[in-house]
């Protein structure tokens, strides 16, 4: 469905009955991350998808500002007050656990209960953001000089995803290819305005969030497994699971361990 929120035109995918629960895709990802977990997922939960601004079928305004990560989660909070939706579970992955860590602490009475797989709160310091900046910086001017098939050969062999290569051909190709439907000028702006350098850093407020808050990362994916660990200490209502043989994309390198958990989590 289109839903325009706060004058951007959101695409949002939207499945499964139940309670609802808000999926949050990564950094160069869009809604069909989650589309698999319909079956599953969609059991027990209505799960809503949007495309994240600077991604997929999503409206790509040319103020940067639209872009930054807070204004990323007033769109949200428009998309459920459209929908008539009061309260939520929300997943974030990677970036989009960012998004959804913001959203958490923004509109804390929304969240019911939270999953953040392979993400963090941002940088504790001005002087880690600034640097992390000029680097996402140096990426997006990347993105614009070589275009979108060499910036996604790249971002396929940095080591975060070197896991990724034990899995089926298939599903590698199927993830290169919705990479390359990306635009851009969307990915561009994306690192510009929502990158790690580029949010504020929730560090001092995971202990004001009253939700329960589940941590998922994967064992081969040891620095957000050190983030999570540090985390964890933060929380009031907080668990961690790492799962076995993965590293930072778990729902797609054990689909069915990853709906597991999540769906556990969530019927507790």
């Amino acid at each position: 469905m289109k839903i325009v929120a706060n004058g951007i035109q959101y695409h949002v995918e939207v499945c499964g009955s139940g309670f609802p629960l808000v999926l949050l895709h990564g950094f160069t990802g869009d809604s069909s991350t989650w589309t698999p977990f319909c079956e599953t997922l969609g059991r027990h939960s209505k799960l809503l998808m949007p495309d994240i601004i600077g991604h997929g079928r999503t409206e790509l305004p040319d103020d940067r500002n639209r872009y930054s990560i807070e204004a990323a989660a007033q769109d949200i909070h428009s998309i459920l007050e459209q929908l008539g939706i009061h309260q939520i579970d929300m997943l974030g992955y990677s970036m989009g656990g960012r998004l959804a860590l913001t959203f958490a602490n923004l509109f804390p009475e929304r969240v019911r209960r939270l999953i953040l797989e392979s993400s963090s709160p941002g940088l504790a310091t001005e002087e880690e953001r600034e640097q992390r900046r000029m680097k996402d910086a140096d990426l997006a001017n990347f993105i614009f000089e070589k275009g979108i098939k060499s910036f996604v050969d790249y971002w396929e062999k940095i080591p975060l995803f070197e896991s990724m290569k034990k899995i089926p051909l298939t599903n590698r190709e199927n993830v290169r290819k919705q990479r390359l439907a990306n635009s851009p000028s969307g990915l561009r702006n994306s690192l510009l305005g929502m990158g790690t350098g580029a949010q504020p850093s929730w560090w001092d407020d995971l202990e004001k969030l009253e939700c329960k808050v589940l941590l998922l990362t994967g064992e081969k994916d040891l620095k957000f497994c050190g983030i999570a660990k540090k985390m964890l200490r933060n929380l009031k209502h907080g668990t961690w699971t790492t799962v076995e043989n993965v590293g930072h994309a778990i729902h797609v390198e054990d689909r069915e361990k990853f709906g597991t958990i999540v769906s556990d989590f969530l019927s507790q």
